[in-house]
């Protein structure tokens, strides 16, 4: 018996009205969840670690001129997800990038609350304070998983995790990292609640980050990249950290300052 072939389950699309391909494109284009709370994301690697990390996929789109990438994707995709088949053009204009893989998918998030970040014994947690480059945050998660903090507190101001750039930038740490998103009144009330000392950063004054104990449960807070961190942290906070570096340069990324300080983290706990 010859065997069907896996581009039979895609189902056509040609029109760029359908509710679903409108439901992508208004993903990409506000870079917030669509209406079911499905967030979009881009790009056949992307798509598979979605698959690994266990979520839920709503949608999985194909290009037309991808049907090579379908026929390595399918077989990984449950029949409870929808597949669709798209002429390229109506794919180009429901994505958000100007050179597309042709494959782009509806996903559910990790939902995820504060007792997930607090729940290890000593929590490490990444938080950013207004932080709103996509690219700066996926980074971040990426990591804030690497290096193995407990996970992201977002506050006011901070660039939505539901945004594709986002996913992109954090190589899929999005889909596994638990991320929570808080008022600074709530992050500070959860703090002394859970007995966990507050961090920020610096960028002249405060101790040097290899001075100060990550042992204990602590959370980092990295503020926004023109501003830094908010007054209402600066106040409450139990230390400043400082990265030592050339004062010849003002300041340093905040993905790179978070890193260097989730690294100095992991290492003290693995001493």
């Amino acid at each position: 018996m010859p065997q069907v072939p896996l581009t039979d389950r895609l189902r056509p699309i040609a029109s760029r009205q359908n509710s679903l391909v409108k439901e992508l494109r208004k993903a990409f284009s506000q870079a917030a969840p669509a209406e079911d709370g499905t967030v979009a994301i881009e790009g056949a690697k992307l798509v598979e670690e979605a698959i690994r990390s266990g979520l839920r996929l709503r949608a999985v789109f194909f290009a037309e001129s991808a049907r090579e990438r379908a026929n390595r994707l399918l077989p990984q995709l449950g029949h409870a997800t929808e597949t669709i088949l798209l002429p390229d053009d109506i794919f180009h204009s429901a994505v958000a990038t100007e050179t597309p893989q042709g494959v782009a998918a509806l996903v559910h998030p990790l939902i995820s609350t504060l007792e997930d970040l607090v729940r290890p014994d000593t929590p490490l947690i990444l938080g950013c304070a207004g932080l709103q480059d996509p690219g700066n945050l996926g980074t971040i998660l990426r990591s804030a998983e690497a290096f193995g903090a407990s996970g992201l507190l977002a506050l006011e101001g901070t660039v939505s995790a539901a945004n594709p750039k986002v996913a992109r930038a954090s190589a899929g740490s999005v889909f596994r990292l638990p991320c929570v998103k808080l008022t600074t009144a709530q992050a500070l009330a959860a703090f002394d609640e859970h007995g966990i000392r507050l961090a920020v950063t610096s960028s002249h004054k405060g101790r040097p980050v290899q001075e100060i104990d990550l042992r204990l449960p602590t959370a980092i807070f990295i503020g926004s990249e023109g501003q830094g961190v908010p007054r209402a942290l600066l106040d409450a906070a139990d230390e400043a950290i400082l990265i030592p570096h050339s004062p010849r340069v003002e300041s340093l990324n905040a993905a790179i300052a978070a890193s260097i300080l989730l690294y100095e983290a992991q290492r003290q706990r693995h001493k």
